[in-house]
């Protein structure tokens, strides 16, 4: 660490996490996230994975947490000393910002001893405000390019604030660090492991519908919000229609539990998901591989993949959709024109989607087995940690 800021003790990383790693944990966020613990501010925990039926997507998570360990050890001297405490995928937007504060400064936070932020997008080009700023010491403001890592104590010794989000949606991995074994993670992420894993194939289930609704500052009028998952495919111009919309008993949030198609520009998918979160998912990794699905997809079949829509079921559509987004335009405003170009938005057709449900399979079954392969030496260690296949 650099003279002058032993008074403030930092450090500034960049190009420390791979622009690969980057847009595959955005893809894992915007497939998996729920309202977050702020107003305008959305997360993913690796807890939720798990609860949600999808316990393999920490695996892209392992060798990250492993090298900002041992970076953290090394910069700050406390080699072998530390537990991570917290590891999540952060979202803020339009709206959400934090006066200076620390991050140990409630009771129940103590346990903190260090913090990282790794920048999974760039301002200006993906979000607009949001800059990170420190009271006291040098750098005192950083306006971050993917891949980007501040690393810093939690402690009064580097009070610091975030702007406010004024566009856009400004995505960060999130993660503490103690010296207090009580709080270290691993340990309560393997013993939930150890109650889920299964050789099936993981279908990710939705948790609670509550978890999914936002409402500008965290109100919960029903009339003003929209469901995040829907609020995700609609911004890449995907609509979908129940195939539970005959059966009355059921309440509103159960339409999105049960199967569901993907609709957009008059047709509709004919495969079936098992509910929105799977194609949620299914559809974020198409956006997010696209370029190799285009290229991969030639002589592929899809006559009858694809079929156009009936006015009943354009009916059921629009209704669900006064349901899950009765404010369109707060989607937008939320997310920023920066996330909701027109060009993002008419790049996927339902036969991209068809086709990359193969793709999206394959991803799941590699993921899964390295998890499975892991997870003896990691009920071993107690630790989260990268396994080398034999």
């Amino acid at each position: 660490m650099s003279e002058g800021k032993r008074d403030h003790p930092r450090l500034i990383l960049h190009n420390f996490i791979t622009p690969e790693e980057c847009k595959e944990l955005e893809f894992i966020h915007k497939s998996c996230s729920t309202v977050g613990y702020r107003p305008n501010v959305f997360s993913t925990t690796l807890s939720h994975l798990i609860a949600t039926n999808s316990p393999h997507l920490l695996i892209p998570f392992v060798s990250i947490r492993e090298r900002l360990k041992e970076k953290m050890e090394e910069t700050f001297g406390c080699e072998y000393e530390l537990f991570i405490e917290f590891t999540g995928l952060i979202s803020w937007c339009r709206g959400a910002c934090i006066g200076w504060h620390s991050d140990d400064n409630r009771l129940y936070l103590k346990q903190r001893d260090f913090s990282a932020v790794c920048y999974l997008n760039s301002y200006g080009k993906d979000f607009k405000g949001g800059l990170f700023r420190f009271q006291c010491g040098e750098p005192a403001t950083i306006a971050p390019s993917a891949g980007d890592v501040i690393m810093y104590t939690a402690d009064d010794r580097n009070i610091h604030s975030v702007d406010e989000v004024t566009d856009g949606e400004r995505l960060t991995l999130a993660m503490w660090f103690t010296r207090d074994s009580s709080h270290d993670e691993d340990s309560n992420l393997i013993s939930r492991l150890s109650q889920c894993s299964s050789p099936e194939f993981p279908l990710p289930l939705p948790a609670s519908a509550n978890m999914y609704w936002f409402s500008p500052h965290q109100n919960a009028n029903l009339n003003t919000g929209f469901d995040i998952c829907v609020a995700r495919l609609h911004l890449l111009g995907f609509g979908i229609h129940s195939l539970q919309e005959e059966d009355r008993s059921l309440e509103a949030s159960e339409q999105l539990m049960g199967p569901i198609q993907l609709a957009k520009g008059g047709e509709l998918l004919v495969r079936k998901f098992t509910n929105v979160l799977y194609a949620l998912q299914v559809v974020q990794f198409c956006n997010w591989k696209a370029s190799e699905l285009k290229t991969s997809k030639v002589g592929y079949d899809d006559v009858e993949e694809v079929k156009a829509m009936s006015q009943p079921q354009l009916e059921t559509i629009n209704t669900l959709n006064a349901v899950f987004l009765p404010d369109k335009g707060l989607v937008t405003t939320t997310f920023g024109c920066l996330c909701s170009k027109g060009e993002e938005k008419d790049s996927l057709n339902l036969t991209d989607v068809s086709s990359a449900i193969t793709s999206w399979e394959e991803y799941t079954c590699k993921l899964l087995k390295e998890l499975l392969s892991s997870l003896p030496q990691w009920k071993t260690y107690q630790t989260i940690h990268k396994v080398e296949s034999c």
